[in-house]
């Protein structure tokens, strides 16, 4: 009951606070509007409290004179000038955000952590090196690899963009040259036929007439498989390694003992004589020129 009781003083309340706030907002229209002056007089005197009130002008000059109150005023040049501030700051901001998406899907990135992530799997360290390591690892590998790409768009599509040279449309497209450039010797030819066949369309043959939505998935799924062969290339001399392991327990009637405890000290062994490390990222980076 109690709950009840005070559940109703609430609704109370609420009910009189509305009322005393539409009799505050509505008092002051009412008001005006029983003098007759539609709300340009107060009180009961025929003095008006507007000083300047809007009108009409008959020349260009004569706006900047008139009471508009709340006025805006757009310039629009029809021109390629400069960007302003504010769109420069949330055009930085869109490409932020979709960076990640960019960085994947477009460039080397996907190859190499892949690469990386299969030779800490194959060398059974578990964390070691650790994920930030790979991934900051990769991300400098792909700027380096795109680094000649990243040039190239620079000088043929921002700085002309922002110097007003060029449109926005010429600007994605000379953006996406360079790009498509790197892409299309990385992407197999039966990648590009299975996006065709599934959007049902037609292929001539030529690189230029394969559009962005269908070369972007078709270098995605072309890195995959040449990674997962590179990674399987690397898992190769450390399975002959654990083998070797398991068979030298087993001969020794030392089943119980996992042969990975004792192959891992062998992997890395080999892994540091070999210069695993240089051998594999200088052969990695190879695979894109």
């Amino acid at each position: 009951m109690e709950a009840f009781f005070s559940a109703v003083k609430n609704i109370i309340r609420i009910l009189a606070f509305t009322g005393v706030f539409l009799v505050l907002c509505l008092y002051p229209a009412s008001r005006a509007h029983a003098t007759g002056n539609n709300g340009l007089q107060t009180g009961e005197t025929d003095i008006s409290t507007v000083i300047d009130p809007p009108g009409t002008y008959d020349a260009p000059e004569d706006l900047n004179t008139i009471n508009t109150v709340n006025r805006l005023t757009i310039t629009y040049n029809d021109d390629n000038g400069s960007l302003n501030s504010s769109l420069r700051i949330l055009i930085t901001l869109t490409l932020i955000a979709i960076a990640p998406l960019l960085l994947m899907v477009m460039t080397s990135f996907t190859r190499v952590i892949i690469v990386l992530h299969f030779t800490r799997a194959a060398l059974n360290t578990q964390t070691a090196p650790p994920n930030q390591v790979l991934v900051a690892l990769s991300l400098i590998l792909t700027f380096f690899i795109m680094q000649p790409t990243i040039e190239e768009i620079n000088v043929n599509a921002v700085i002309p963009f922002e110097a007003g040279t060029i449109d926005q449309d010429e600007f994605l497209e000379k953006a996406m040259t360079p790009l498509r450039n790197f892409m299309e010797p990385q992407t197999q030819v039966k990648d590009v036929r299975l996006f065709y066949d599934i959007a049902g369309m037609e292929w001539d043959g030529t690189l230029e007439s394969i559009p962005n939505s269908i070369l972007i998935p078709a270098f995605m799924i072309s890195e995959l498989r040449i990674a997962f062969w590179i990674g399987f290339m690397i898992y190769i001399p450390f399975i002959i390694i654990d083998m070797v392991v398991a068979s030298v327990l087993m001969s020794m009637g030392m089943m119980m003992l996992p042969p990975t405890t004792i192959s891992m000290p062998f992997k890395i062994l080999l892994f540091i004589l070999a210069d695993g490390w240089s051998l594999i990222i200088g052969q990695l980076v190879r695979t894109f020129y």
